[in-house]
């Protein structure tokens, strides 16, 4: 059951995207780092909605660190695509160097 789970989930550069209501995460909750994608406005283009500001972040998945430690980067964005190309790019760079 849990395969057939992980074959639906959406990838982004060969890491997983899980999507709960305006947060998005991008990586493995299994690796040391995850992004966090926070959509804080939206637009209406031709009836569909566009994210307008996203706020990224960098966070640990270490479970000893406080909330407040967690997160190691944090910056805003204009649209969901730019923040999570920034996303994906620290996340590459946090990964290497552990």
């Amino acid at each position: 059951m849990a395969d057939k789970k992980q074959e639906n989930l959406l990838e982004y550069k060969g890491k997983p995207l899980v999507r709960c209501g305006k947060t998005i995460y991008y990586g493995s909750m299994e690796e040391p780092y995850v992004i966090c994608l926070n959509v804080q406005s939206n637009t209406e283009i031709k009836d569909l909605q566009v994210s307008e500001k996203v706020v990224i972040q960098l966070l640990s998945t270490d479970p000893d660190v406080s909330p407040k430690e967690k997160i190691i980067k944090k910056s805003e964005k204009e649209g969901l695509f730019n923040a999570l190309d920034l996303g994906a790019v620290w996340l590459e760079r946090a990964l290497k160097k552990d």
